[in-house]
């Protein structure tokens, strides 16, 4: 083994982010908030390691190096969280009269607003004053600009938890992005100084948005609905206008890659100004033959590029696309050869030395699964292509190479994606493959080079011309997402995947792709053990939120029991979902009666103490009803557990008298963090404590996580 790890050393350098990472996850992974020391502590025992391993054999350098990795990932991520604390809420604020400066704006699908503010401030004395608050706003109340400095009557509440164990995190989310509150505007938003703004960072951020919303008003005009809100999608990067429906048919056709900006349209977009550029300045040979056109278009591309990355509000996606094809167009301007998985490599340095709290997230993950194993498998395909290509000549050939490398390519991006698709929303688009080898190259031949004539008409108000074009694509598409999300099982839901799987299937996979040599199958085999951990793993029988107000139970004959409206009279937790028809039996009946009977009888806290850690808050007081509890405890910190599945829908094992139901914790905050684990006690009287203010049960999946928050 020693000599395959040497012979492969040219590919050391691609596991540096994989051992990033994994200082990240221990930080996350924390029972509680460590100390500023440990993290100064670990990156200098790692360092004096490497330090005393310099004149050492190499397997002694190797292991310092990894561990002086890990450190700095540890590292990085402490200091964000501690660079980015703020005060957060403690509880709902009732109505107040708030202040601020509006950072962002976003168009919602019903025609309201979410508006996000800088520098709050607010007229009550007893409520904590958030560095930033996200306030949405209905329809017709709210006409500021991104600059402006509103006022608004408005009620607060701290960022949620998630709503059920395991589900996407926002109060996490909002901690990295220093949201002290969430709310909603109870009256008109007033616009007291205009342009309020200041700062060349205020003044960029500004304008970004002021051009992204200007550009987006202009699509809506000219393409309304669902054509226009997808074509904003792939040129602003705002999903927002787009109808549920229409998203929910992306999503279940494996199309909703295609309205997040990334690889797709970074790629798309800079080698159009490239080849665009180049071919006009070609055209006149006194310029052609005497000035490096190549060079010039390369340049006007990175810029170009970039742009298009801000407009888009610099997803993940869009940054790691972004940084590779700056890479590959700066090497054509110092006349380098570029890596391809060396440039992923180095994509996901930046990106988890800059925003470490990306990795736990679904973008960042999904994003680089599906890169870094289509480049490792056509760094094998790409020879036989060739050769392939030389023995069949002519334009059959071309065509029939160009739909075997669609189909190779989707089958690839999706069985790398599809785990933490899995992972995080328990869904799976079956007919996937079709569905991308239709509106894939829809997209890239006909959809986006309009989009590059309408970015360059809309100075002049011509935008018009190029975008009823566009419209009539992209209407192609959402005809093809719609059809085929029609389709029998067009999206599945699966079972549950546990973290420790998902862990051991991404160390697997990396081995498999960043290994050149044949032991690289070797991760085959933690791949497909994860894999085969979902037909083991079982979810809760009984979730209880941390409120009381919310229940849900698997009964022994595996209906479904829930709650998702809250209310005073303990029955109401036993009601049969609203999908069931007809009286119910005597049986049914009968379990209701008994296990409103116990829920009476039983006075249990809710395991684990309050959502989000705490120091004894929320855990019930003797006497206390389960079902009438109400949680008023402090919210300090985002929760620090790896993100979890959102639903399951697999019928449960019935519930056996004094049987053990397992409770998974919820996400522990930094002050204290001992919600987490297993809970045993008797079934019946056991909970977990999950949503917080506005969340239920109904967590189904949605590609937009914590987008529909706040």
């Amino acid at each position: 083994m020693a000599e395959s790890v040497l012979a492969e050393r040219g590919r050391w350098p691609l596991w540096l982010p994989v051992f990033l990472g994994v200082g990240i996850a221990l930080y996350f992974a924390l029972p509680a908030e460590p100390s500023v020391f440990w993290a100064a502590g670990f990156v200098l025992a790692a360092g004096a390691g490497l330090w005393l391993a310099r004149g050492e054999k190499i397997a002694p350098l190797l292991v310092a190096s990894c561990l002086l990795a890990v450190a700095v990932g540890f590292a990085a991520t402490q200091w964000r969280s501690f660079r980015l604390a703020g005060p957060v809420i403690e509880r709902n604020s009732g109505a107040l009269m708030l202040e601020g400066i509006v950072v962002e704006v976003e168009v919602l699908p019903d025609g309201g607003g979410r508006l996000t503010l800088d520098r709050v401030s607010h007229d009550r004395d007893d409520v904590l004053t958030p560095l930033k608050a996200r306030i949405k706003a209905k329809p017709g109340l709210s006409s500021a600009m991104v600059g402006d400095r509103v006022r608004v009557r408005a009620m607060l509440m701290p960022p949620p938890q998630p709503a059920m164990p395991g589900a996407f995190d926002f109060a996490r989310f909002a901690w990295f992005r220093q949201f002290g509150a969430i709310g909603t505007a109870l009256g008109p938003v007033e616009v007291t100084e205009p342009g309020a703004a200041t700062g060349w960072r205020a003044d960029l951020t500004t304008t970004i948005n002021e051009i992204r919303h200007a550009i987006t008003t202009r699509i809506m005009a000219v393409l309304p609905g669902d054509r226009g809100a997808v074509t904003a999608a792939l040129t602003t990067g705002d999903q927002m206008p787009i109808s549920a429906p229409m998203m929910q048919a992306y999503r279940d056709s494996g199309l909703a890659h295609i309205l997040s900006i990334s690889g797709l349209h970074i790629t798309m977009a800079a080698g159009l100004v490239f080849v665009g550029l180049r071919t006009l300045l070609a055209l006149f040979p006194l310029v052609a033959l005497r000035y490096p056109i190549k060079k010039w278009a390369a340049a006007l591309a990175i810029v170009f590029a970039g742009f298009y990355t801000l407009l888009a509000g610099s997803p993940v996606p869009a940054q790691r696309s972004f940084f590779m094809t700056g890479l590959v167009l700066l090497a054509v301007l110092l006349d380098r050869r570029a890596l391809s998985m060396r440039l992923v490599a180095w994509a996901a340095v930046a990106i988890l030395l800059w925003q470490p709290d990306e990795l736990i997230g679904p973008s960042f993950q999904m994003s680089f699964a599906a890169v870094v194993a289509m480049i490792a498998a056509y760094e094998s395909l790409t020879p036989r292509q060739t050769q392939w290509r030389a023995a069949h000549p002519g334009w059959l050939a071309a065509i029939g190479l160009y739909v075997f490398g669609t189909v190779v390519t989707t089958l690839i991006a999706g069985f790398a994606t599809a785990v933490y698709g899995i992972y995080h929303f328990n869904r799976f688009a079956v007919w996937s493959v079709a569905a991308n080898m239709i509106a894939v190259p829809l997209t890239g031949f006909w959809v986006m080079p309009w989009a590059l004539v309408m970015f360059l008409l809309l100075p002049f108000g011509l935008e018009a011309l190029a975008l009823v074009p566009m419209g009539w694509g992209v209407e192609g598409v959402n005809w093809v997402a719609v059809w085929v999300a029609s389709w029998p099982s067009s999206a599945v839901t699966l079972p549950i995947l546990p973290l420790w799987a998902m862990v051991v299937f991404t160390l697997g996979g990396c081995w498999l792709c960043l290994w050149r040599g044949r032991w690289r199958w070797w991760g085959l085999v933690p791949m497909m053990a994860a894999l085969a951990s979902m037909a083991f793993a079982r979810p809760p029988d009984l979730l209880v939120d941390g409120r009381g107000d919310g229940m849900a139970v698997r009964s022994a004959d595996g209906t479904l029991l829930l709650n998702g409206k809250g209310g005073e009279d303990s029955q109401g937790y036993l009601e049969p979902p609203r999908r069931a028809r007809g009286p119910r039996t005597l049986a049914q009946e009968k379990l209701v009666a008994g296990r409103a009977a116990a829920l009476r009888r039983d006075r249990l806290p809710v395991a684990g103490g309050r959502p989000g850690g705490g120091s004894g808050q929320g855990r019930g007081e003797p006497g206390e009803s389960l079902c009438r509890r109400r949680y008023r405890g402090k919210q300090r910190a985002p929760a620090r557990d790896l993100p979890g599945r959102q639903g399951d829908r697999r019928p449960l094992r019935p519930l056996a008298p004094g049987a053990v139901c397992p409770v998974a914790g919820t996400g522990r905050g930094r002050d204290n963090r001992d919600g987490g684990g297993l809970a045993r006690r008797p079934a019946l009287g056991l909970a977990s404590p999950s949503p917080q203010e506005g969340q239920n049960f109904s967590t189904g999946p949605s590609a937009r996580a914590g987008g529909e928050e706040g």
